[in-house]
């Protein structure tokens, strides 16, 4: 839903929003396209050359955040619970 959003008020494509979001991200090196034919070849090639505004690139970021699984965010917020006496 966030990225049919994001492609509807830039003008691009799904894929190009996707490719563009990954290629900002700090922690990815390499991304590797899957195009099939030309045409998919030339619209992921549409993905360079443009960015996304920060409020989108935010909300792709909050899109796609993954949720810890138990122990591990019980585990978080045990500080938050339990504050060290004063």
């Amino acid at each position: 839903a966030v990225l049919d959003e994001i492609a509807l008020e830039s003008g691009k494509s799904v894929p190009q929003i996707a490719i563009n979001w990954l290629l900002q991200r700090p922690s990815v090196a390499n991304v590797i396209i899957g195009a099939r034919n030309e045409a998919q070849l030339r619209d992921n090639l549409g993905a360079i050359g443009w960015s996304l505004t920060s409020s989108q690139i935010a909300r792709l970021d909050a899109a796609s955040e993954v949720t810890l699984p138990y122990p591990y965010w019980h585990q978080r917020g045990f500080q938050e619970r339990n504050p060290p006496p004063v």
